[in-house]
């Protein structure tokens, strides 16, 4: 049988130093019960006694009970209940099938008292199963086990609405410093609306074309580094938070920052590792195009720069989900670059489908908010900032200050709401993740100070 806490072997097993089938049961004191007469001991007269195992003949208890025997009946005592029909479940003794198992339909079904199998507390019933292992410690936003998708996404909002004067407070002025530099350099060094004029213009020349594009490209890599670094700070602000919450203790701004200071530099050097690793893969696989056109064959080089370019699309992909967990592995162990990237590799190894489809819609669910709350602000702005909503949809709105003070509230809105939710759950993934390979839980609750997680009781149930 399973030595399960709780479980023990049905019946009554032989005494200590009393070997099956002794003289007769021994009382609460030691003493050997009373003598049985010849009669019902199996002898005739004239005979040899027989063993001991026979003075049971005629005593034992029914089928139906796992009771052992203790001898004749009392004088004046019920006599016992009638054997149990056919089968397991059998009627259950008076008095409601005290330490019995009989019952309509089976084990337990008889309502035995307390201390049998069906009582309350119990295990109710042989056929109903094992109710499973007890619950998981949840000293903080997760239970300390293998999480769900669902468990996930709710940790990350479970650690934004429990300590939300932290997390909002840190993408807060996250959002507010990255909107600033945002709308800076799109009102004084960046003019995107002469550019996407120049595009939409069917009579624009080659050469216009190309300095629009660049001026485009440009503008828009510069946009996207101020908001990398706005991502990059909160992420390694709120990956500490989010450890904190998993253990259910609190952490000030302040403490945040204090703990991630000494990493932010790695940090932003994996960031900026990671996007040379994707342009490279992406350059790679359009430069063949590229050669073919510049040769002469400006449709066959384009064609095959857009096949190269997607099939380098393909191995970006699969290297960032590779490397997805490599920002909180650096952060929260303390790593280097290189030993962070090769950590996240380990991690990801085998569940890279899993990874890749979380990470997904957690991407999808920030856009979607960030969506719901940017858009109303973006068409406000556009009524308000000249052109109206025409120009929007036209490409000829211009950004102007209403037009960009406007936008700019939303998407701090938007970045207020989202980044603490990407950031969640990325390190709530990594941490899921080095419980099933590693069994983080146990430091993990250890550091929580769960007393006996993962003690004899733990181990003696798996």
């Amino acid at each position: 049988m399973n030595d399960t806490p709780g479980w023990a072997s049905p019946g009554s097993a032989p005494s200590d130093g009393q070997e099956p089938g002794a003289s007769g049961p021994a009382d609460a004191a030691g003493r050997p019960g009373p003598a049985q007469p010849a009669d019902q001991q199996g002898t005739q007269p004239g005979a040899q006694p027989q063993g001991p195992g026979t003075k049971w003949s005629k005593e034992q208890p029914p089928p139906g009970q796992w009771s052992a025997p203790t001898g004749a009946p009392a004088p004046g005592a019920a006599p016992p209940p009638p054997p149990p029909g056919p089968g397991w479940g059998g009627t259950p003794p008076a008095g409601g099938g005290q330490g019995g198992h009989g019952g309509p339909g089976g084990y337990g079904h008889g309502g035995p008292a307390p201390g049998g199998y069906g009582g309350p507390g119990g295990y109710a019933a042989w056929g109903g199963g094992w109710g499973g292992p007890p619950p998981a410690a949840k000293p903080g936003v997760i239970p300390l086990r293998p999480l769900g998708v669902g468990e996930i996404l709710d940790g990350a909002v479970s650690t934004m609405r429990t300590y939300w004067r932290t997390v909002l407070g840190i993408s807060l002025v996250v959002a507010v410093v990255t909107e600033i530099l945002v709308i800076l350099l799109q009102r004084f060094a960046l003019d995107q609306s002469a550019g996407t004029q120049v595009l939409n213009d069917p009579n624009a020349t080659p050469h216009e074309l190309l300095g629009a594009m660049r001026d485009t490209m440009l503008g828009s890599g510069l946009l996207f580094v101020v908001s990398m670094i706005g991502t990059v700070l909160a992420t390694a602000l709120l990956t500490t938070v989010t450890s904190r919450a998993v253990l259910g203790k609190p952490v000030t701004a302040g403490e945040a920052w204090r703990d991630a200071r000494p990493q932010v530099p790695r940090l932003f050097g994996l960031i900026l590792l990671l996007l040379l690793i994707g342009a490279t893969v992406i350059g790679v696989g359009a430069l063949p195009g590229i050669l073919v056109a510049v040769a002469g064959s400006p449709a066959g080089g384009l064609a095959l720069a857009v096949l190269g370019t997607l099939g380098a699309a393909v191995v970006a992909l699969w290297l960032a989900v590779r490397f997805a967990l490599a920002s909180p592995a650096l952060m929260l162990e303390k790593q280097g670059i290189v030993k962070a990237m090769s950590r996240s590799a380990k991690l990801v190894r085998g569940s890279w489908w899993r990874v890749c489809g979380i990470q997904s819609l957690a991407v999808l669910i920030a856009s979607i908010i960030s969506a719901i709350v940017v858009i109303p602000f973006t068409l406000i702005a556009s009524a308000f900032g000249g052109d109206g909503v025409g120009g929007l949809l036209n490409g000829t709105v211009e950004f102007g200050w209403t037009y960009l003070l406007i936008s700019g509230v939303g998407a701090v809105i938007g970045s207020t709401i989202t980044l603490p939710i990407s950031a969640g759950v990325t390190v709530l993934l990594y941490i899921d993740q080095r419980i099933r390979r590693e069994a983080l839980d146990l430091e993990l609750a250890r550091a929580a100070g769960v007393q006996g997680y993962g003690g004899d009781s733990t181990a003696s149930g798996s």
